[in-house]
């Protein structure tokens, strides 16, 4: 019936994820709002699940998603085609950024 289906555990992430999913309104999508954490950190465990064919973005950054509208038997259809991720690269790393970047990803538990 083309409604919004949600779960959770909590009620701030759950109305975050409602309220994205009404302004994207595409079939077969999913959001999911972590708090607490970062998405890499469930990320493989997301992958694992049958039904989900494509991961278009695990980020903390700020995103957009680009969408396509069309009509299926005479009935409006919208598609994500992408996300942007975050802004234009600003130049390559040095190595106080690489020290950095590998820090952080050790703190979150990513990298040993």
């Amino acid at each position: 019936p083309c409604l919004i289906r949600y779960d959770g555990n909590d009620d701030e992430m759950i109305k975050l994820a409602v309220k994205n999913a009404e302004k994207i309104a595409a079939g077969h999508c999913f959001i999911v709002f972590l708090k607490g954490c970062y998405p890499i950190n469930v990320l493989n465990d997301i992958k694992k699940v049958q039904e989900v064919c494509t991961i278009f973005a695990a980020t903390a950054n700020p995103a957009k998603v680009i969408l396509y509208e069309t009509s299926i038997g005479g009935e409006a259809a919208r598609a994500i085609i992408g996300i942007a991720d975050g802004y234009k690269s600003k130049g390559i790393e040095k190595e106080e950024h690489i020290k950095e970047r590998k820090e952080f990803l050790r703190k979150i538990g990513y990298k040993r």
